[in-house]
C-alpha cells in the first residue's frame, strides 16, 4: 500500500515537472528559518528599528516551496494557483495578526519594565 502511494506521489511530480520530495523538504526546511525571521522582526520592532528586511526574509521563507513549484512546475492547473493564493493570503493575514500581537505584548512588557524602574 505504501509503495502504491509513493508511486502515485512520484507520478504526480513527474506530471507537473517537480519532485514532490524536494517540495516537502523546502517546505519543512523553511519553517525554522521563517520562525527565526519572525523573531528577528519582533525584536527589531521592539527596538523601534526598520522591519522591512526581516519582513521580506520571512515572506521569502513563507512562499519558498511555492516558488519552487512556480519556477520548475509545468502545466500546473489554475485551481492549484487559486488554492495556493488563498493559502498564502490567509497565512500572511494570520502571520501579520500574530506578529502585531507579539510586538504589542513585547512593547507593553518593555513599558511596564521602564515604569517600574
Amino acid at each position: 500500500m505504501l509503495e502504491a502511494i509513493n508511486e502515485w506521489i512520484l507520478a504526480q511530480g513527474a506530471q507537473y515537472g517537480v519532485n514532490p520530495y524536494i517540495f516537502v523538504a523546502i517546505y519543512v526546511g523553511a519553517i525554522p528559518c521563517f520562525l527565526a525571521s519572525v523573531a528577528w522582526l519582533v525584536k527589531r520592532a521592539r527596538a523601534g528599528q526598520s522591519t522591512v528586511l526581516p519582513t521580506m526574509v520571512a515572506g521569502f521563507f513563507f512562499v519558498s516551496a511555492y516558488l519552487y513549484l512556480g519556477i520548475f512546475g509545468q502545466d500546473i492547473p489554475v485551481w492549484v494557483w487559486i488554492f495556493l493564493a488563498a493559502l498564502i493570503a490567509y497565512g500572511a493575514f494570520s502571520t501579520i495578526r500574530d506578529t502585531r500581537k507579539k510586538i504589542a505584548v513585547a512593547k507593553a512588557a518593555e513599558e511596564a519594565g521602564d515604569s517600574v524602574s
